[in-house]
């Protein structure tokens, strides 16, 4: 016998085919005097619709659990359910009631305009509104909160369904007595508020299914609902379906929420301990891209106005990933900050403090690191050729003087285990000659070298973290090629806009862009343009 296939559900399909089974076929007894052949034949019917619905339950989980991000595990529940129900379009509402946010609207086939209009009708007149904020139906019966014994603890086995195919605490769920809110003809139901039509009927849905999102340890965090374009509502069937799916999907966005959660802490705690701004110093323009992998990781960057009119460039590295080393990562910025202020002009006597340092308070860690001395400007204003007053002045890093606006600024800077800058200019694109140097902490004592340059006007000095060759996903010595490549192939239009340069480096390296939450890298790009 052909037992009959439902197609696997990818993405947003229209509605399950209903299968020959319903849920009066699937519970009633046959009669006595039924053929013992039919009676078999039936009894396979209702096990090949019990197996198609566990298959399809098994490749929407399979999909949810492939996510990753919670805006992404939002977008399929959206989709998985309204395969289940039946639905076209639908929209999901964070509000977790223990106040730790995020607070956010997520929709399937509806804009941020065609939200914003949902979000004009007052909240009781809305399903998901009512949900949550445990509001009575209009039918008089409430919503049970969450500590009340007959609210269904998500994330547990579902309920099994009774067998005259009545929901189990008459909340309208087959599968676990969820508080669902089906309203199957909005224009033609009554009672309904005036606003809620005039908004269904803009959007062009006359029909909606809501159900709440709750989950151990967060409580009730949201609630989805999906809409129909004419009236309808979802069979006993449909809702056991979903019900049994979200069993699994809201311990799933649990599991994200607190992730999400997590993570946002670290970008603030990271954000707080970065410069909220970059300073502006004389003659040079400054720009900086900063991306952090999704656990949150050790690479800074800093630009200081120090004394004279100098400026101070660095990047670094500290291993590890998460809170511990987004903290270390403060303290070795600032504590390099300090020594910058104090002998910034020798860039090797910095690292060699910095490394001392974390030697002694951090013995575990190790960092990389590099650091930048521009000195300003030789000579300054002068005034005009008259008597006593100095004409120009050849130097060995430029002109200066009057007739000459602009003048090279000299360089020296000091690395530890960090990738060299570049330079890139109309002239030439060049990777700046560091000697080979250990990261701080790798050795009983470090020493490296100091290097002198002197771009020259309209050139960029960019400074970067190796999580930027990393995330090429090319070996080193190929993506060191691709960024110098990236580089030399900059429209010369955007070789003197240092923001629009990082730009094009990222768009030209990283097509996934900087924030890209599949990869753990993060990303420094700092780019100092000296007019």
């Amino acid at each position: 016998m052909t037992t009959p296939h439902v197609p696997k559900v990818a993405g947003i399909e229209p509605a399950l085919p209903a299968p020959t089974h319903t849920a009066e076929s699937a519970t009633a007894p046959a009669p006595a005097d039924t053929p013992t052949e039919a009676r078999s034949a039936a009894v396979q019917d209702r096990l090949a619709g019990w197996i198609s619905d566990l298959t399809t339950l098994h490749d929407l989980t399979e999909r949810l659990a492939r996510t990753q991000t919670l805006e992404a595990a939002l977008q399929e529940l959206l989709r998985a359910g309204a395969s289940l129900v039946g639905a076209r379009r639908g929209l999901v509402v964070l509000e977790p009631r223990d106040g730790r946010g995020p607070d956010t609207t997520v929709g399937l086939g509806l804009g941020q305009a065609d939200i914003g209009h949902i979000e004009t009708v007052p909240r009781r007149a809305l399903s998901f509104g009512r949900i949550l904020d445990g509001l009575p139906e209009p039918d008089g019966r409430e919503h049970a909160p969450r500590d009340r014994p007959d609210a269904h603890q998500d994330g547990g086995p579902a309920a099994p369904a009774p067998p005259d195919g009545t929901p189990p605490d008459g909340s309208g769920c087959v599968a676990c007595g969820r508080g669902d809110i089906a309203q199957p003809d909005i224009p033609g139901e009554p009672g309904l508020d005036p606003r809620l039509r005039e908004v269904a009927a803009r959007l062009g849905y006359a029909a909606s299914y809501a159900v709440p999102l709750d989950a151990d340890p967060v409580g009730r965090f949201g609630a989805a609902v999906w809409l129909y374009d004419e009236p309808a509502e979802p069979a006993e069937r449909q809702r056991h379906l979903v019900g049994l799916y979200l069993g699994y999907a809201t311990a799933h966005l649990a599991r994200l929420l607190e992730l999400h959660r997590q993570r946002q802490t670290v970008a603030t705690l990271r954000e707080e301990l970065l410069p909220s701004r970059l300073p502006r110093v004389p003659g040079v323009r400054l720009a900086v891209r900063h991306g952090a992998g999704p656990l949150g990781g050790g690479d800074w960057y800093d630009a200081l106005p120090l004394p004279d009119g100098a400026l101070g460039l660095a990047v670094g590295s500290v291993t590890g990933s998460g809170p511990g080393a987004v903290a270390a990562m403060g303290r070795l910025r600032a504590s390099l900050r300090a020594y910058a202020v104090m002998e910034g002009e020798d860039p090797v006597a910095v690292l060699s403090d910095l490394e001392l340092l974390l030697r002694l308070t951090e013995p575990a860690r190790s960092a990389t690191a590099l650091f930048a001395f521009a000195e300003a400007p030789p000579g300054g204003p002068v005034g005009p050729n008259g008597p006593g007053t100095p004409g120009p002045v050849p130097g060995a890093y430029g002109t200066y003087g009057p007739g000459s606006a602009t003048a090279a600024r000299r360089i020296v800077l000091a690395g530890a285990g960090h990738c060299p800058p570049l330079i890139i200019g109309d002239r030439r694109t060049e990777y700046v000659e560091t000697s080979l140097s250990a990261p701080l902490g790798m050795l009983a004592c470090w020493e490296a070298p100091s290097v002198e340059l002197a771009p020259a006007p309209g050139e960029t000095l960019l400074l970067y973290s190796d999580g930027l060759l990393r995330r090429t996903g090319e070996s080193m010595d190929r993506a060191f090629a691709r960024l110098h490549s990236a580089a030399a192939g900059i429209p010369r239009a955007v070789r003197h806009d240092p923001d629009a340069l990082v730009d094009h480096l990222l768009r030209t390296l990283l097509p996934h862009g900087i924030d890209d939450p599949e990869s753990p890298e993060d990303v420094v790009l700092l780019a100092a343009y000296f007019e």
